[in-house]
């Protein structure tokens, strides 16, 4: 059975070069970077590598990038550790009806002490206006986060213009990049924001590790407390083999960028007309224009997305329903709902996205073989009419 892995979003394989760099520190190279004697500090030197590798990615310097767990942990650092520095001044924050469930979750346990949040709506494509952010400004506002782009529609937010915004109140800004890092040019610097998260395994690097950029002069408190690693801003002993496989990924990313984007879109466009022609009552969703390389996002009336996903599974392929957070929550997304799209249309949501490796035979085995699935499910559907306009 031909196969084709179409889920890039929910996680990327982790690039051969990648894992050969990382093996050494899973056997021979085991120091601790804290450590004094020579062991410690050849994994010491390894650390600040691959963290001057991931400040390259971004346009950031070395000094600017702080190790996490995960994209989640980034962002949960960067809501809480800037929202409990800066309480005394205000305890309102900024930030969009799409995020991930990260920075919604992160906010709805600020609510519990005390903190108040405003999420500024997008329109049908699920882009934000940067005037509805500075009209929620208030003067108790104390951060605005406002993602990059969203990984289940695929829209590329405005985010330099929200930024100059920010900038223009004194408010700090911070983007989840989790969508964009490695996948898209991204330039801290060029973009204005302060914060930035990002997570390793959404460009072909390991699990199990992400960055936090913090801008220079920041001020933010810990969300992890204990020892002195990451400049006392983020404790625990490093994660040595996932540190140095998100600097190789963060190298090849920034060397590779180009033909990847060049062939992601060539791919993307070819999926989403074919798609369109083969498949009636399919809504594309996303931003047509201002949307991520290799990502097409759609709903499709009268099936149900498990369903989709299944049947695609039984025919060898992978793609997901909503974002890897929400797929098996079993309602409606809430980014999806954010855009107006009808709860009951929003249950055939189908997202594919695809990757470096991803060939055109796998798209045309997608186009092959979703059509007749659809069909087939349709005929299952009470409310389903064939030939219906």
């Amino acid at each position: 059975m031909k196969k084709a892995y179409l889920d890039h979003a929910s996680t990327t394989p982790t690039d051969p070069r990648v894992m050969e760099a990382m093996l050494p520190y899973l056997s021979q190279i085991f120091g601790n970077p804290q450590s004094l004697h020579e062991w410690g500090q050849e994994a010491k030197a390894a650390l600040e590598e691959a963290r001057g590798k991931v400040a390259s990615l971004m346009g950031a310097t070395a000094e600017e990038i702080y190790f996490t767990s995960s994209g989640t942990e980034a962002n949960n650092f960067a809501l809480k550790g800037m929202t409990w520095a800066q309480e005394r001044r205000g305890k309102h924050v900024i930030t969009s009806q799409i995020e991930h469930h990260s920075v919604l979750h992160s906010l709805r346990a600020l609510e519990r002490e005390g903190f108040t949040f405003t999420q500024v709506p997008v329109d049908s494509q699920g882009l934000i206006d940067p005037a509805a952010v500075e009209e929620a400004i208030t003067e108790e506002t104390v951060l605005i986060s406002v993602m990059h782009a969203n990984g289940e529609v695929g829209t590329i937010e405005p985010i330099a213009e929200i930024a100059k915004i920010a900038k223009r109140h004194g408010i700090p800004f911070h983007t989840d990049g989790v969508a964009t890092v490695g996948t898209i040019p991204v330039d801290v610097e060029a973009l204005g924001v302060d914060l930035m998260s990002l997570a390793g395994h959404q460009f072909y690097g390991p699990k199990g590790v992400g960055t936090l950029y913090i801008r220079r002069g920041t001020r933010i408190l810990p969300f992890i407390d204990g020892g002195i690693q990451e400049g006392g801003r983020r404790a625990g002993t490093e994660n040595m083999a996932g540190i140095v496989g998100l600097g190789v990924a963060a190298e090849l990313a920034q060397g590779e960028m180009s033909p990847r984007i060049a062939h992601l879109t060539l791919l993307r466009d070819r999926l989403r007309e074919g798609l369109s022609k083969r498949i009636d009552h399919l809504y594309l969703t996303g931003h047509p224009q201002s949307r991520l390389p290799g990502h097409v996002s759609m709903v499709i009336e009268y099936v149900e997305g498990e369903a989709l996903l299944l049947s695609l599974n039984l025919k060898g392929v992978a793609a997901s329903s909503g974002s890897a957070c929400t797929s098996q929550a079993l309602k409606a997304s809430h980014v999806l709902e954010a855009l107006g799209i009808d709860p009951a249309l929003a249950q055939g949501s189908l997202l594919l996205t695809l990757g470096k490796d991803t060939t055109s035979q796998e798209v045309d085995y997608l186009l092959e073989v979703l059509p007749p699935i659809v069909e087939r499910l349709r005929e299952l559907s009470p409310l389903y009419k064939r030939g219906e306009p």
